[in-house]
């Protein structure tokens, strides 16, 4: 029977807090649209703005509530944000230093697609990251915001500073952490923040990438392409969904906490260890005391559980799911698989995650 290891969840904002920054977002949504703006919407590239002037104010808005020069939206939602702006920092045959970890199965195909020459280092060991930046060998450095393997510490914060101080710049998958905690990547010193606004309720398909003025130039510069533009619409329909998530989130992260409590307790014959982790999303790992993790899903599913992703926390997603390990956790430990599985409560609260857990045990005990 395997041993979860140690987790080091990254920090979330309280309900408190998280209801500021909605009424923050408010305001900078304030600052660029007048009133009928924000029923209107228009479509095609706009001559001197190459994208629709909605896009463009949707824009503006993000870059001011984040503190960031500039920002673009794209399409492809979190994997085309990436892709675009890695496609700005890096050249064919460029180096580029990344974690020692199972790479992100999109990421990983961006990074062959862009013929990067990529060299790993240990972020949670200090000293092998500072040995790396003062190589000299690298302009640019990719972090990953979330956690790559279930055991990795290293604090974004701290390496980022250290990118900076050794004059690497840096892009950061903002992923499954923005809106949950504290600070993103830009807000840390990033030179840009990629992540998905399909996973935070937005509308299929929509990214965006937060940061510096001459990397979003760049990005701007290689879509030109009409066909390639968020319209006004999706601008705008993923501004109206991102004023609702910092408080969804943060009551999440809160459910997600008195889950793992009341689990780790014993409230459910059957579970044998519980770790909060972010593995992807911001979700609970739940080792059983039987090998029948893959079976669980299924069962789950037939007493309300969601049985698999569709954009991790994106607007279809209500019920708790109830899902395998990701792929990159189960690349850094394969023998869980048979034994842990992942729980996110999505909108639930934890008596119903609880119970539907408790069932789907006692039926598979049948």
């Amino acid at each position: 029977m395997p041993v979860l290891p140690r987790t080091f969840p990254l920090a979330t904002v309280t309900l408190e807090d998280a209801a500021q920054r909605q009424f923050r977002l408010l305001e900078c949504t304030a600052a660029h649209f007048e009133g009928p703006q924000l029923f209107e919407a228009d479509a095609g590239v706009v001559p001197g703005l190459g994208r629709p002037r909605t896009t463009a104010r949707v824009e503006a808005v993000l870059a001011d509530y984040f503190g960031a020069e500039d920002a673009a939206l794209v399409q492809g939602a979190g994997t085309g944000a990436i892709r675009a702006a890695l496609g700005a920092a890096v050249s064919p045959g460029d180096p580029l230093l990344i974690h020692r970890a199972p790479v992100y199965r999109t990421t990983a195909v961006t990074l062959r697609g862009l013929g990067v020459r990529t060299t790993e280092a240990d972020f949670n060991d200090r000293t092998a990251l500072r040995r790396a930046l003062e190589s000299g060998a690298f302009s640019w450095a990719y972090v990953q915001h979330s956690r790559q393997r279930l055991a990795d510490s290293y604090d974004p914060g701290e390496v980022l500073a250290a990118c900076r101080a050794a004059g690497v710049r840096t892009v950061v998958d903002d992923n499954y952490a923005v809106m949950r905690v504290p600070a993103s990547g830009v807000e840390l010193g990033a030179d840009a923040s990629c992540f998905s606004l399909f996973k935070l309720h937005g509308p299929e398909g929509v990214g965006v990438v937060v940061g510096a003025r001459d990397l979003i130039a760049h990005i701007r510069a290689d879509n030109y392409s009409g066909g390639g533009q968020v319209q006004g619409h999706q601008a705008l329909d993923a501004l109206r969904a991102l004023t609702r998530v910092p408080v969804l989130w943060a009551l999440q992260s809160r459910v997600g906490a008195e889950i793992a409590e009341r689990l780790t307790a014993g409230e459910v014959p059957g579970v044998a260890e519980v770790r909060i982790a972010n593995a992807q999303d911001r979700c609970l790992l739940v080792r059983l005391d039987r090998p029948v993790a893959r079976e669980l899903p299924a069962v789950a599913a037939r007493h309300g559980a969601a049985p698999y992703p569709v954009g991790s926390n994106s607007r279809y997603e209500i019920a708790p799911l109830v899902y395998r390990m990701s792929g990159s956790s189960l690349d850094d430990d394969p023998g869980l698989a048979d034994w842990t599985v992942r729980i996110n409560p999505m909108r639930a609260g934890a008596d119903l995650v609880i119970e539907i857990l408790r069932r789907s045990l006692h039926d598979l005990k049948g």
